[in-house]
């Protein structure tokens, strides 16, 4: 993969709305990439991740959610359901795509780019295999993958990690 082909910003996706949003409008900022549902354990992430983009995204910040009905039929919603479920509970304020999915033939592309870039804890025997529901990926202002992170992962301990990235080079 040349260039570009290494990054993020070669994905599109439609957002709640079916209106598609190339990944490249975000090009130079810090992104946190989160497959999520609404009727998980984790769930109540939300809050922190929405902390989160509220506090550095004028800093160049952005929360990416992908909602997935793929672990345990946590997000069985539609569109606007989903919509209004972060809306109402959560108060979100950051891009929510259409859900899609994260692992097996139907795989968004985008997510086959992930898993390939950071497999996870068992690297390559692993298969990079989303296991559940809020994995988190951040991605560098170069459009790079540079970490990923469990579900159980607490979004408000990624805060030094955020900073890190968003600092001047």
């Amino acid at each position: 993969m040349e260039g570009s082909d290494r990054t993020v910003y070669r994905f599109s996706a439609p957002l709640l709305d079916g209106h598609t949003v190339a990944l490249e409008q975000f090009r130079a900022q810090v992104l946190l990439i989160v497959n999520t549902a609404s009727q998980c354990g984790f769930t109540p992430q939300y809050t922190g991740l929405e902390q989160l983009y509220r506090t550095y995204k004028d800093l160049g910040f952005a929360v990416l959610a992908f909602p997935s009905n793929q672990f345990g039929r946590q997000e069985p919603g539609s569109a606007a359901e989903i919509g209004a479920f972060c809306e109402t509970n959560y108060r979100i304020t950051f891009p929510v795509f259409a859900k899609i999915d994260v692992n097996g033939d139907n795989a968004h592309p985008l997510y086959c780019f992930l898993k390939q870039a950071r497999p996870g804890i068992l690297g390559a025997f692993g298969s990079g295999a989303i296991r559940w529901n809020f994995t988190k990926f951040l991605i560098d202002r170069q459009g790079q993958v540079v970490r990923r992170f469990a579900p159980s992962t607490n979004p408000r301990s990624l805060a030094p990690t955020i900073e890190e990235l968003l600092q001047p080079p």
